[in-house]
């Protein structure tokens, strides 16, 4: 499904939201009524959780990062966290993304032809993502190896915060459109494959 062809300006590291022809649905079928719908369902509550899942281990990554950079958390207690936050976010990033390439993607682009490319872009930003996430990981493995001194653990964790903060905003505005475009599809055809 993956259309290579994306405009410079709809790259995820370039947007800040889809273009108004791929907004049709999220007009017709608004967040705020989402829940009332009668055609929501668990799938959709279950994938909305999931990306409010995401956007909870990115806080805690932050939050953790900012409290070992400060001193206020010990470099194995860190560790810890880091490596049980952050395998999760990665592992199940991965997996989310696959299932959606594989299975959603393409029966939500033939029920509704008119944000088909709206599909394409966020597979675009699956893979995009999937080598921001690569960096990510080699960057908390570097703080997660590092037994040495208090100054290279301190570098090594800037440098995963730096990744961190530019990987925050991408992935939240994944999210968005993702869930501005999968959703009203789910609300308005209700597929049964889906349910």
């Amino acid at each position: 499904m993956t259309d290579m062809n994306i405009p410079q300006d709809l790259l995820l590291s370039k947007r800040d939201g889809l273009p108004d022809a791929l907004r049709a649905l999220i007009k017709a079928y608004p967040r705020a009524g989402w829940v009332q719908n009668p055609n929501y369902s668990q799938l959709i509550a279950f994938w909305l959780d999931r990306h409010m899942m995401f956007r909870r281990l990115l806080d805690q990554l932050d939050s953790d990062v900012k409290a070992a950079l400060d001193g206020a958390e010990s470099q194995d207690v860190y560790k810890r966290k880091l490596h049980r936050f952050g395998g999760m976010l990665i592992n199940e990033l991965h997996g989310h993304h696959q299932i959606e390439d594989a299975q959603y993607f393409p029966v939500m682009a033939k029920l509704e032809k008119n944000v088909e490319r709206g599909f394409d872009i966020l597979d675009t930003d699956h893979h995009a993502l999937d080598g921001i996430l690569s960096d990510l990981a080699t960057s908390a493995n570097g703080v997660l190896q590092h037994g040495g001194a208090t100054a290279g653990f301190i570098d090594a964790a800037a440098a995963f915060k730096g990744r961190l903060d530019a990987f925050h905003p991408m992935l939240n505005r994944h999210l968005t459109d993702e869930e501005e475009l999968v959703v009203p599809v789910l609300l308005k055809y209700d597929p049964p494959q889906f349910r």
